[in-house]
């Protein structure tokens, strides 16, 4: 199955004076990498919600940002950390003294600094929130889903087309290499002439037999049929339900060991003409398959 591993939800809903907000990012990457951000008095959660990411998603990079925000006086506080503001009270008095200031130490002085007052951490009943928070992150990825097989629609649809081309080359080297003996042949007797002006009388058996011993060399016969095979199994995994980033991946490597041994075993100018074109087209549809789940 084509699916992009680029997409981008949001979600949100309000239960009991509680919300739950999530921002879902995905981008591409070799494994399942997850990325929850909560807040630190929620941090129980992130080991369910890591769970419930792999229910949606297979492979990629995903960053959700996750907000509890609880409507109720209860969780409206604050710390102040006295500690603190007595040190830069205290420095702030000593540099007036040294520097001979008359302002006072204002209220508004200690305010400027960061730490002093902070919300404060609440606990929170995690088992409450939880439901609401499944309900949420399933609308989310729901969300992200579609996304993902849409655009893994338009990468499926121009994968297929670039896989017909790299079949038509097949069949293009195919009927190159179906004349191979016979090219074999004309190439020695050409040679033989040019060296000889004529002169040596050519052993018609023994010139077979070498063209033969070439064209045996050059038979790329079983990586034609091993190249056909690599197609039919592109197209299956391409209509099956499983992730198929990987094993496409992994058969884009394949179809070009089959190439390259095409090319080196041919030793013909039109076929490598023909495998530079194919070629060509494996590693477009390699950039497009680090797109895919």
């Amino acid at each position: 199955m084509i699916n992009s591993m680029t997409a981008f939800a949001s979600e949100e809903d309000t239960q009991d004076n509680t919300t739950i907000s999530i921002e879902i990012r995905c981008y591409n990457s070799r494994h399942l990498d997850p990325s929850i951000r909560l807040a630190p008095s929620h941090a129980n959660l992130e080991e369910p919600v890591r769970q419930m990411i792999s229910q949606f998603i297979q492979r990629g990079r995903v960053e959700i940002r996750i907000n509890v925000k609880r409507e109720t006086q209860e969780a409206i506080a604050f710390n102040i950390n006295e500690l603190l503001a007595d040190a830069y009270y205290n420095t702030l008095n000593n540099i007036r003294t040294r520097y001979s200031l008359s302002e006072p130490v204002s209220l508004d002085h200690l305010l400027k600094f960061s730490g002093i007052i902070e919300p404060m951490a609440l606990e929170f009943d995690s088992s409450a929130i939880l439901s609401l928070l499944g309900e949420v992150i399933t609308r989310g990825f729901e969300k992200v889903n579609r996304m993902r097989e849409a655009e893994g629609k338009a990468i499926a649809d121009d994968l297929s087309k670039r896989i017909t081309h790299i079949e038509t080359c097949i069949m293009q080297i195919e009927n190159q290499a179906d004349g191979l003996l016979e090219r074999h042949y004309q190439k020695l007797v050409d040679r033989i002439n040019e060296l000889t002006q004529g002169v040596v009388e050519i052993d018609q058996g023994r010139l077979a037999q070498e063209a033969a011993l070439l064209a045996d060399k050059g038979d790329i016969s079983e990586e034609i049929t091993r190249a056909r095979s690599h197609l039919d199994q592109f197209r299956k995994l391409m209509d099956s339900d499983e992730p198929a980033g990987k094993p496409l991946n992994f058969l884009l490597q394949e179809f070009s060991r089959e190439f390259n041994t095409m090319g080196s075993k041919a030793g013909n100018t039109d076929i490598s003409h023909i495998i530079v074109s194919a070629k060509t087209e494996i590693e477009k549809i390699r950039e497009q398959v680090q797109n895919v789940e």
